[in-house]
């Protein structure tokens, strides 16, 4: 059987894709090291499927996650895919390898994502678009980072692009299937993440459209059809949103406040002062696309908004191009001015970075000779490869915290305390065999806290710092001018500043550090400056220090 060239050239694109999404998907060995992926992991084991229907019904069915700050949807997927696996093997239906059946997940769900990029850079301009689009697509950072995770982002991200997918085939083709379509795949969206409420609108703005080209008889049953098939498959992956509206809409508050209030959780003080789209950007720059594909994206986002807006364009894919622009602009005009920044929260625009870097690299190239165009490609694929190559790096040794703890086991005897941060991982990981001490540094600066804090280190033998996730919000929290008097930590900046330059009773004795690192010329890049989310799970900064003097 003859493969044609576009086909091969695709799957070659989704092997390489793949290699990078799976590469080091066991990554943490068992340990469970995402808070995210551990929260979801241990709700989906306390599953149980109901008995009957008032079983099913009651707000205290054991089939009731009883936790919405995500949707149902993936922890359902995951509970009956893991039930699946155990057949084969009963540790994958279990909290100890249940993780990895998600990440699995996550890693195909991304995978998709990819091929459909590539259908709608082929729908919006041409099959070798769409083909440059999805590659560079399947060699972002950020997704590749984000499917070794099982924390929703790439499930959603496939929802919302197969939403707006379906949308332009609406628009093109109204037909019953395209609005069955259209809704069922907003609904899963919703039942994956309340935000995906955003698509409402490219749906608004493609219906407008329809009707101001149709008319309104035309537009009234589609728009009914995608209304009620959304509202009814959501409602059947996401029952319980009515079943126990009150602890839906309790942690949906809760998670509302991200948007407005950095001091509310304290693992978004980080977040305090960020500047709204310059701190996306730079990310998006310097971590999640990285400059080369960055520079070719933005570059592209101007040019494909130049193009749609030109007076010759045709009627059709101007449509579709007001579509596509219709979410990308109100997503970044929303997302961008949260007050919480994670990198992850700007996944569902990457595809469409990929497709404008895509288009841009096909028009700048279309009218060079073929062989200046084939060395002018070659450039951009090594070039961009870099990245990602550099990023999977750290995956080829263990987790640095998995690094510590053996350093821990192996050099520091059995009995001695150990001071360690609250909202953190505690380490050594597995079975301690020390005392510990939770230093609850996020508390208040209060002489109560620095009384009892001053005592746990009086005791401690050893302070261990598992990552950043502390030391970098607190230290420059210090304005108190300017802060809620509970969220100033200058008496905690002055602890962290002594520590660490050595004028404590405590001296650095060991550190554990990963960084992306380039391939062969074994430079590393330093990502000290990138959001915390991009370096706390997979690669964070341990540091051990060891008391020298009495306290």
């Amino acid at each position: 059987m003859k493969i044609s060239k576009e086909k091969f050239i695709l799957l070659l694109v989704f092997l390489i894709a793949g290699f990078f999404r799976l590469y080091g998907i066991s990554w943490d060995q068992g340990f469970h090291l995402h808070p995210d992926e551990r929260a979801i992991t241990l709700a989906v084991v306390d599953l149980e499927y109901p008995k009957n229907v008032s079983e099913f019904l009651s707000p205290d069915s054991n089939w009731n996650p009883k936790f919405f700050a995500y949707g149902s949807l993936p922890m359902y997927l995951l509970k009956l895919s893991g039930d699946f696996m155990g057949i084969f093997d009963s540790s994958f239906s279990q909290y100890a390898n249940i993780n990895l059946v998600g990440r699995f997940i996550s890693a195909i769900s991304d995978l998709i994502v990819t091929l459909l990029v590539f259908k709608l850079g082929k729908k919006l301009f041409n099959v070798k678009t769409g083909l440059i689009a999805s590659f560079f697509y399947g060699i972002s950072v950020l997704p590749i980072q984000l499917s070794h995770f099982y924390a929703v982002d790439t499930l959603l991200n496939l929802f919302i692009i197969a939403t707006i997918y379906c949308l332009l085939n609406f628009y093109e083709k109204p037909t019953i299937k395209n609005s069955v379509l259209t809704g069922i795949f907003w609904a899963l969206a919703l039942a994956t993440k309340i935000s995906a409420a955003i698509l409402v609108v490219p749906i608004f703005v493609t219906l407008v459209l329809f009707w101001i080209n149709r008319g309104i008889k035309k537009t009234i049953k589609p728009a009914a059809a995608i209304i009620a098939i959304t509202c009814a498959t959501f409602l059947f992956m996401q029952p319980y949103t009515l079943i126990d509206f009150e602890t839906f809409m309790k942690h949906t508050r809760e998670q509302s406040l991200l948007t407005y209030d950095p001091f509310y959780f304290p693992f978004t003080l980080q977040y305090v002062d960020k500047i709204p789209y310059v701190h996306e950007f730079v990310n998006i720059f310097f971590w999640g696309l990285g400059p080369v594909l960055a520079m070719l994206s933005f570059t592209g986002t101007f040019y494909f908004i130049y193009q749609t807006f030109k007076n010759h364009k045709q009627k059709s894919h101007r449509m579709n191009n007001h579509v596509i622009l219709s979410f990308f602009i109100s997503y970044i005009l929303v997302v961008g001015n949260f007050a919480v920044g994670f990198m992850r929260y700007m996944l569902p625009v990457y595809p469409f970075f990929a497709i404008f870097a895509a288009f841009f690299v096909y028009e700048f190239t279309k009218n060079i000779r073929p062989n200046q165009k084939l060395i002018i490609y070659y450039l951009f694929i090594i070039t961009s490869l870099i990245w990602p190559f550099s990023f999977i790096q750290i995956y080829t040794q263990p987790n640095t915290r998995i690094q510590a703890s053996s350093w821990i086991s192996k050099n520091i005897p059995t009995g001695k305390t150990l001071a360690v941060e609250h909202w953190d991982d505690q380490l050594p990981l597995g079975k301690s065999t020390y005392n510990i001490e939770i230093l609850e540094l996020y508390n208040s600066d209060t002489k109560t806290k620095w009384n009892k804090i001053n005592k746990q280190l009086s005791k401690s033998d050893y302070i261990i710092i598992a990552s950043g996730r502390l030391k970098e919000p607190l230290t420059k929290l210090t304005n108190c001018d300017n802060l809620p008097q509970h969220r100033c930590y200058r008496e905690t900046a002055k602890y962290y500043e002594k520590l660490f330059s050595g004028s404590s009773d405590f001296q650095k004795i060991v550190e554990f550090k990963t960084f992306p690192t380039v391939p062969f010329l074994n430079t590393y890049i330093d990502d000290s400056s990138a959001d915390e989310s991009f370096k706390v799970y997979d690669h964070p900064e341990v540091v051990i220090f060891k008391k020298t003097k009495q306290m």
